[in-house]
């Protein structure tokens, strides 16, 4: 009976050892959220410049479960905009999939619905840049979470 109780406790002792010493991976960040538009960079080589937004100018965008929508009200514009689709991200790359939107994004959306973008990604806060044919950096939107 003795050996069978110190086999259990060794056993024990064991397991919660390694359990203890089992790191667990760091977790990818995920775009699950609502994030606003903060700024917008541009480009030039290896000059950026930053442009930040004009008075009354907001854009939202909301990932949720694969689905991605986006809103943005300008003042310098009396029509709304909007759109809705499908995203994925890659470690590198964020990937939006525009199914609909308003007028003007499905005038758009004729010749272009697939959108790729470079991502860089942290908990509070993520940049999507657009990328030239050669891999260039040209243009980004810097947003940070909201919810």
């Amino acid at each position: 009976m003795k050996k069978l109780l110190l086999l259990v406790f060794l056993m024990l002792i064991l397991i919660s050892a390694a359990t203890i010493s089992t790191s667990k991976p760091d977790a990818m960040h995920t775009m699950e959220g609502t994030w606003e538009l903060q700024s917008f960079y541009n480009y030039d080589g290896d000059k950026v410049d930053t442009v930040k937004l004009i008075d009354g100018y907001r854009q939202v965008k909301m990932y949720y479960n694969g689905s991605v929508m986006w809103s943005r009200t300008d003042p310098n514009d009396t029509i709304g905009r909007f759109g809705y689709g499908r995203y994925h991200i890659t470690d590198r790359d964020l990937v939006e999939d525009i199914e609909y939107g308003d007028y003007s994004m499905m005038r758009a959306l004729q010749t272009l619905r697939n959108f790729t973008f470079e991502l860089i990604l942290t908990d509070s806060t993520y940049s999507q840049i657009t990328l030239d044919e050669d891999g260039n950096r040209t243009f980004a939107e810097n947003y940070k979470r909201i919810d």
